[in-house]
């Protein structure tokens, strides 16, 4: 990093200890955005990199809430509203036991620049609580929904900040969200959550969105040297929403995932991974993928591993933050993978994308390659804004061209800049200097 960022880097450190998922997430920008800075003084100047590292808001409120015993529990409850520089506030809504401020904001500074990588008028912001939903009742998600929106409710609003769904908040969450937010404020404000229910104003393909655009994502990257999907061995980390769908894409152009992982360890089908035997799994029985054998006897669970030892032609992690490491990454190489692509945020440690990049591995980092989800959700912004309401068919086309024009951006920014094939610092520089002429655009705020 340039000495005037490295003091930048510094500061942010000292005033957000204990929060080394932010810093990483801070330093792995700063060290791309050099070049940037140089040509533009401008930057400099307005103190646009401090500016764009302080968050505009952080918002801590309790969550209490009564089990199904009668006994009252206490969550913390978390909004972080980073940057409003394109548009409202957007970003997901996490509810898992990991989450606590550094991790929030984390995720807010990251979705600074996967939103203005989509071209799309929003802004970036991520909350959530340490809340796991894993076990609890459907009554008892209600009871810490409803309490968790009568503090939020307050802070959101369609051209305020509009959350979705993240690791731990899927459909159900947000409708009991959206149901308490309707119940406060005595408004259907259909545009303030996204990831609703198609009965009351969701987007067709949004669950679909994250995992299809990161395929859709490495279609592209396949496709810049004359290659394709067809035919490609696959391994996906997770067995969650984003996995899921990743998987369906990859079958559905001609690739086999022959890997998913979950927190008991991986599964290998070398016949390919039989989807509707893991919908079945996960999302109606809630099981582990040790019972995936049950079903399939051919296939074999390994626990306590991740499935990156798993040779392949393609690695997408879709699970969670820095699951892959400096062993892991040596573990893809070895086995000829040729491109790792982010399903998740973050999932990819500094130490691994060296190791992958000087053994050639292509790759392509969360905030360009999973920004079909939010991409999908601002598009259900819009329709909710003008009553409209798309088929499947219309919103999976905007997403694959949305993340056909994300893939162009960061390709051409990086040949701009002379670090041709360079994913990060394409992703990095073009959302940064995007928000960065906005700020400068709106004066001192």
């Amino acid at each position: 990093m340039p000495e005037t960022v490295e003091s930048v880097f510094a500061r942010v450190v000292a005033r957000n200890p204990g929060e080394p998922e932010f810093h990483q997430a801070v330093r792995e920008v700063l060290e791309s955005i050099g070049p940037a800075l140089a040509r533009h003084p401008e930057y400099a100047e307005a103190r646009i990199v401090e500016r764009i590292c302080e968050p505009e808001r952080q918002i801590i409120f309790r969550v209490p809430w009564e089990d199904d015993s009668c006994r009252i529990r206490v969550n913390r409850g978390f909004r972080v509203e980073f940057n409003s520089a394109l548009g409202p506030f957007k970003g997901g809504l996490r509810f898992h036991p990991s989450v606590y401020l550094g991790i929030v904001k984390f995720l807010g500074f990251e979705q600074i620049f996967k939103n203005a990588l989509t071209g799309l008028p929003i802004g970036a912001g991520k909350g959530g609580a340490d809340f796991d939903p894993k076990g609890r009742s459907d009554r008892e998600v209600m009871r810490f929904c409803q309490s968790f929106m009568t503090e939020l409710h307050r802070h959101i609003g369609a051209q305020t900040d509009v959350p979705a769904g993240d690791i731990g908040v899927g459909g159900r969450e947000i409708g009991y969200l959206f149901g308490q937010y309707k119940r406060i404020t005595n408004r259907y404000e259909s545009g303030v959550l996204t990831g609703k229910g198609l009965a009351y104003g969701g987007a067709q393909a949004r669950t679909e969105a994250t995992g299809y655009g990161a395929v859709f994502f490495a279609e592209e990257m396949l496709r810049q040297t004359g290659d394709g999907l067809e035919g490609k061995r696959v391994v996906v980390s997770g067995s969650g929403n984003v996995a899921v769908h990743a998987i369906e894409k990859v079958h559905q152009l001609g690739g086999t995932v022959v890997a998913c992982s979950d927190s008991t360890g991986y599964l290998l089908d070398e016949k390919g991974i039989d989807l509707a035997v893991l919908r079945e799994l996960k999302e109606r029985r809630r099981g582990r993928l040790a019972d995936y054998v049950l079903d399939v006897p051919h296939a074999v669970s390994v626990a306590g591993r991740a499935p990156w030892e798993v040779p392949c032609d393609l690695a997408l992690p879709c699970a969670t933050q820095n699951e892959i490491g400096g062993a892991e990454a040596a573990q893809l190489v070895a086995g000829g993978c040729a491109a790792v692509v982010e399903g998740a945020n973050m999932p990819t440690t500094p130490e691994a994308v060296r190791i992958l990049g000087r053994a050639g591995v292509r790759f392509a980092p969360g905030k360009a390659a999973n920004a079909g989800g939010v991409a999908v959700s601002a598009l259900e912004m819009q329709q909710n804004a003008s009553r409209e309401s798309w088929t499947f068919a219309e919103s999976e086309q905007r997403l694959r061209e949305t993340i056909r024009d994300i893939h162009a951006r960061c390709w051409a920014t990086a040949e701009e800049y002379g670090l041709p094939g360079d994913y990060v610092a394409g992703a990095n520089i073009n959302g940064f200097r995007r928000v960065a002429e906005a700020m400068l655009a709106h004066g001192l705020v």
